[in-house]
């Protein structure tokens, strides 16, 4: 709940920001709650409950009712309270925070701070760890009717970097109101925090950093055999605003709520299977007006992003050391972490920016305004270089417009098994969903989108390890506000199955792609494409089973639910819901990467096969066990790739990434995998199929590789067919601009011939490395 009652600042303390309407409401809501329930400690789930914190009986703070854990409780008043007291008693509290941090706390204890009072320019970093079942407490005791106790640091706190801009070991991660360092067991709650001076003046030439909360693991402290696991953090009913920072990236991650690993040598310097969090719930928090971020889970290796940082991953792709694979490859994911019913607003960039986690569940936050004070890309709420994680019932807008990210959501880099479902998303003019590669079975299913009208589906820049399924979402739009479906190109195979795109102008069709080609990888199945105007684009992508009607939701798509928050995010739901009458009914196929619920929690699904968009009618006999029984991966496409599976010579063949490399990963086609040459390899370089007999086509497909770090690098290549009356190879087409991706060459008429050589001679003048390419194709279209 929002703070109702905080004294005045004394003479001289800056002024707070006045809560917005929508935070006033919320706090006032809460209150309401409270009182009618008889305590201001937030009721929460059995399930979701924080240890230690028991329901109050009469309208109390925490610190009011008997220690839970053991321990003991010692107090800090800021107005009455000495220093030289015992502090384990409201009579006998201390007065500052420092004596907190000069205090070794144990396994049970309390620190409580009473309510209505404020800490200017001071810093809570207690010392000391928990245990199981007795976590140290930071809570509030006191006047039922006051407000949060609130630490003010005013951006009192030392600088993480050198006089040079580096990283400073000792000093990172000592940057919040409320520190935390190598320490665990803790439990925050019912505080109100503070870190800048003048929020007003925006940052943007200094280097510091301001936290709310910052909780880290400094490897470099941590002595050899030393327990590197931090375990149970719980922070909830925590009220953070105002810490400044600057608008430019510092490679330095800040926040509200920050969760950081540190390590000033290279990553590989470390132990594997350690330095993370687990057992991690971050919930009922409000953040207004916070840079960089709300909520924040990272690593921050300082030699991540050296030239020898990256590595090869099993199919012989490489990762820069920014991609961090090696958190996978080292088992150094944080785990077991819940986000949920969280607010922010008015974020500085993205609002909650996980990373390097597994086993999370991110659910039923809002977000009220993002990249409001930075100057480069982010998204809202994503994962990055994560695994087996959901991201649910969140619900985002007031993003702004950006033609590189900018969106809610981001299927992002380094990614294995994370899905988004049921979403909402609302007026974010850059568009839906960041997409960016080298990630494995990446689903987004069952998600409302109205009015996210920049690009839908935006970026791609690597393949992927297996397909991407984006299923039975509904997207609502205007057609004429919006730039594309795809900016760019879709490298890897993605589904597009059982959703609804609604166009609702009625003036300007769909708009699909931006580039030639974009969505060849893109294979569309039951899909419904309704435009208002009842023009269809000639980019439309191809759907046989696809429909062009009416869906006929149960209300009007463009008078969608706002403001009423997550707690009712299924009623905003509903009202995409199709009539009975609906064509979309039984109108999708299964798949199973649609789960097994929809957006309204209804069983997948009734009737003849599941309905299209983001809710299943309960119309026809329950389908308990689905099977699909029909693949859409299995589904032969139109033409026959003639060299696949055929064998490859390579005049030059890089020796590295384990022997991933080869030369018949050219017609495997896979495009996750590929060849390489050496790094010494002289032009001409020959790559010769081997057809086992005469075979006629009249059309190649070429394919380099690309990610983060490499760039297409043949300049000009010929095509020859093996003359076998002469025994010599002869040219029957040459092109000279560049390779890249998805190059098909026609107009060479039909060719009949045993062998095709594709001879690279020469490489783009700015390009250092030699050629990689990920798959020759050859077909017969006439």
């Amino acid at each position: 709940m929002k703070p109702v009652a905080t004294a005045p600042p004394p003479p001289g303390a800056p002024t707070r920001r006045r809560p917005s309407s929508r935070a006033l409401r919320r706090g006032l809501v809460a209150l309401l709650a409270a009182l009618l329930t008889g305590s201001l400690v937030t009721v929460m789930p059995a399930a979701a409950a924080p240890s230690g914190v028991a329901a109050a009986t009469k309208p109390s703070w925490p610190g009011n009712t008997p220690n839970p854990n053991g321990g003991t409780d010692y107090f800090i008043d800021a107005t009455s309270g000495s220093d030289n007291a015992g502090g384990t008693s409201p009579e006998s509290a201390w007065r500052s925070l420092a004596k907190a941090n000069a205090t070794t706390f144990a396994p049970g204890d309390r620190i409580l701070l009473k309510a209505g009072e404020q800490w200017h320019d001071e810093q809570l970093w207690p010392k000391g760890s928990g245990s199981a079942g007795r976590p140290i407490t930071i809570s509030a005791y006191g006047d039922p009717r006051a407000g949060r106790p609130y630490i003010a640091t005013n951006g009192n706190v030392p600088s993480p970097f050198n006089a040079d801009g580096t990283k400073n070991p000792e000093t990172v991660g000592l940057t919040g109101a409320i520190v935390l360092r190598n320490q665990q067991y803790f439990e925050i709650n019912n505080v109100e925090l503070s870190n800048d001076d003048d929020f007003a003046t925006d940052i943007t030439t200094e280097r510091v950093v301001r936290d709310g909360i910052m909780v880290s693991i400094n490897a470099d402290l941590l002595a050899d055999g030393a327990d590197n696991i931090m375990d149970h953090f719980r922070i909830f009913d925590v009220y953070v605003h105002n810490t400044d920072g600057p608008s430019f990236w510092q490679q330095m991650h800040y926040g509200g709520i920050n969760f950081q690993v540190f390590g000033s040598r290279n990553y590989r310097e470390y132990g594997t299977g350690g330095y993370y969090f687990q057992d991690v719930r971050i919930e009922n928090n409000t953040f207004e007006n916070v840079e960089l971020h709300a909520i924040q889970f990272a690593f921050n290796w300082f030699g991540d992003r050296t030239a020898d940082s990256g590595q090869y991953d099993e199919n012989g792709k490489w990762h820069e050391g920014w991609e961090q694979l090696w958190v996978r490859t080292r088992d150094l994911y944080s785990r077991d972490v819940y986000i949920g019913h969280n607010y922010a607003e008015s974020i500085g960039q993205g609002a909650i920016q996980l990373a390097n986690t597994k086993n999370m569940t991110v659910e039923y936050n809002e977000v009220n305004g993002f990249l409001e004070r930075y100057n480069s890309v982010s998204v809202a709420l994503y994962l990055w270089a994560g695994a087996d994680s959901v991201m649910q019932y969140n619900e985002v807008y007031g993003g702004p417009y950006n033609e590189f990210d900018g969106t809610p959501w981001d299927l992002e880099y380094t990614n294995f098994n994370v899905t988004y479902q049921f979403n909402y998303s609302h007026d974010n003019p850059a568009g839906w969903m960041s997409y960016m590669g080298n990630s494995s079975n990446s689903v987004a299913r069952y998600n409302l989108s109205v009015n996210d009208n920049g690009v839908l589906v935006k970026n791609m820049l690597s393949t992927n390890y297996s397909p991407t399924y984006f299923v039975n979402n509904t997207f609502v739009y205007n057609g004429a506000e919006m730039d594309y479906f795809h900016d760019e190109t879709f490298l890897s195979r993605v589904y597009f199955l059982n959703n609804i795109f609604y166009n609702y102008s009625t003036t300007e069709p769909t708009p699909w792609y931006r580039r030639t080609d974009a969505l060849r990888h893109a294979v569309f199945s039951n899909n419904d494409f309704y435009e208002a105007s009842g023009s269809h684009s000639s980019q439309e992508p191809a759907d046989p089973n696809g429909l062009r009607v009416d869906p006929r939701f149960v209300g009007n798509p463009t008078s969608y639910l706002t403001g009423a928050g997550v707690d009712r995010i299924r009623k905003a739901a509903a009202q995409f819901r199709l009539r009975d009458e609906s064509p979309l009914i039984d109108a999708g196929r299964y798949n199973a990467h649609l789960g097994s619920e929809d957006f309204l929690g209804t069983h997948i699904y009734y009737g003849d096969a599941p309905d299209i968009g983001i809710a299943e009618s309960r119309i026809g006999e329950k389908v308990t066990n689905p099977v699909d029984d029909d693949p859409i991966e299995e589904e032969p496409g139109n033409r026959v790739n003639l060299a696949l599976g055929k064998p490859v010579t390579a005049s030059s063949t890089h020796p590295g990434a384990g022997g991933t490399l080869g030369a018949e990963k050219l017609t495997d086609g896979d495009l996750t995998t590929r060849w390489a040459a050496a790094d010494d390899a002289a032009y001409p370089i020959t790559l010769d199929i081997d057809f086992g007999g005469d075979t006629t086509f009249d059309e190649v497909y070429l394919d380099e590789y690309t990610d983060g770090g490499t760039n297409p690098r043949v300049q000009s290549f010929d095509l020859q067919r093996w003359d076998a009356g002469t025994g010599e190879w002869v040219t029957f087409a040459s092109h000279d601009g560049g390779i890249g991706h998805d190059l098909t060459v026609t107009g060479f008429g039909s060719v009949t011939t045993s062998r095709l050589r594709v001879a690279l001679t020469e490489q783009i003048a700015t390009e250092v490395y030699t050629p990689t390419m990920t798959e020759i194709a050859v077909y017969r279209t006439g």
